[in-house]
Formats: C-alpha cells, sequence, structure tokens
C-alpha cells in the first residue's frame, strides 16, 4: 500500500488529486490548515485528515511525527500555495509589489516546500519506492515568460513567477542531493481554483492529471525533472 500525503488538499486541486489517488488505491493524508475543513474533505474521500500549516514549523513537525506514529510515508506531493492578489482579485504588478507582498507568497510557496519537505525527508529516505511532486507553475518557466506571444509572457505579476522558479530550482537541488527519491515539478496548467479568484480555463480534473501521474512514477522514472501533462518543460 502506498501513502500518500497531500498539503494543501481540502479543496482544488488538491483535492482532486487525493480523490484520484484514493481511487488508485493509495492511502491519503488529506493536509489542511484549517482542522474542520480537512475532515469534512477527508470523509468525502475516505482520506486521512492531517492538519498542517506549511508555514509553521510546529504544525509541520506535529503532522510529520503523526505520519510517522502511523507507519511512515512514500509519496509526498507539494501542493499548497498562494498567488498573493489583492483584495479585490487583481493581480500585483511589478510597479507596484512591495517586499511585503513578495515575503508573504514565499513564505508559502518558498519557504513551506522546504519546511515540509525538509521535515519527510527521513520518512521518505525509509520507503522502498519515494516519490516528491512539488507544485510549480509554467510561470515559473523564465523560457516561457520571455517568450513573445506564450500566455505566460502576459502576466503581469512578480511574486508568484518568481517563487515558482525557485521551487524549480529547489527541486533539482533536491533531485541531485536524493537520487534514490523520485522528485519532480509539475505545472497542472491555468486551472479554476480558488488561488486565482477562479478565473483559470481548465478543471480541477483536467488540471490534476499530471501531478496524479507523476505521484505514481515508477522508482526508475524521471527524476528533477519540470513537467506538464504533454512532457518536458524548458526551465
Amino acid at each position: 500500500m502506498t501513502t500518500t500525503l497531500i498539503t494543501g488538499a481540502n479543496k482544488g486541486l488538491g483535492f482532486e488529486t487525493a480523490r484520484r489517488l484514493v481511487a488508485a488505491g493509495h492511502t491519503v493524508y488529506l493536509g489542511s490548515r484549517d482542522p474542520e475543513r480537512g475532515r469534512r474533505a477527508a470523509e468525502l474521500l475516505s482520506a486521512r485528515p492531517l492538519v498542517i500549516d506549511i508555514t509553521d514549523d510546529a504544525s509541520v513537525a506535529a503532522a510529520a511525527k503523526t505520519v510517522e506514529a502511523d507507519g511512515g510515508l512514500d509519496v509526498l506531493i507539494n501542493n499548497a500555495g498562494v498567488e498573493g492578489r489583492t483584495p479585490d482579485g487583481g493581480v500585483i504588478g511589478a510597479g507596484e509589489v512591495t517586499a511585503d507582498d513578495v515575503r508573504a507568497v514565499f513564505d508559502t510557496n518558498v519557504f513551506g516546500t522546504v519546511r515540509v519537505t525538509h521535515a519527510f525527508l527521513p520518512l521518505l529516505e525509509r520507503s522502498a519506492a519515494p516519490v516528491v511532486v512539488n507544485v510549480s507553475s509554467s510561470l515559473g518557466s523564465i523560457v516561457r515568460v520571455t517568450e513573445p506571444g506564450s500566455p505566460a509572457a502576459a502576466y503581469p505579476g512578480l511574486a508568484y513567477p518568481a517563487s515558482k522558479t525557485v521551487v524549480n530550482m529547489i527541486t533539482v537541488q533536491y533531485a541531485k542531493a536524493f537520487p534514490a527519491i523520485r522528485i519532480n515539478a509539475v505545472e497542472p496548467g491555468y486551472t479554476k481554483t480558488d488561488l486565482n479568484g477562479n478565473t483559470g480555463t481548465q478543471t480541477v480534473e483536467e488540471g490534476a492529471e499530471i501531478i496524479v501521474r507523476m505521484a505514481q512514477v515508477c522508482p526508475d522514472g524521471p527524476t528533477g525533472g519540470y513537467f506538464d501533462v504533454t512532457g518536458p518543460l524548458p526551465w
């Protein structure tokens, strides 16, 4: 039985990924900051609720102890993330963004990813087939963002793309350091979720496809890569 933890899984891409992996036979820890929302979501899927705030050291440490006590972990999906929009739902452009705006996004997308990965690495190293999936974005691709005419090039924000570029580098460096673990970054596409104010053009079912696929990668599968549903992406 494969045991999987998904952060930020009480809704959106995380919830759909959990649904698909439960259906595939995984024992899924459905990670959520809010205990009640996490419990309700887990009940709907026959998953295990796990309270985890990826911006809080104590919360992540407690979650790791819970999973360890229950038997360990095979797959970690770092899905929780924020975009950093204005209260009215707009994107904060490069001309208006402040250091505090960037810090708030990095605290979840970058530092949270490192915090969770660091805490669960000891458990993953005990697995016979460990996997880490970092949910990134095409906005983290410097090639795509600088490509004239590409959708990514039209995005005006600074904090979110910068955070996902860092997530891509984190992925590469962890993959080099831990060759026995399959560690990859994925781009789910412009999916309609609360993160982007439901402005996306894809369904969560479409967006979760690459996450689910890479969560089930074989021990001899790719590592240190960056993929969307069609294949490798340029850095």
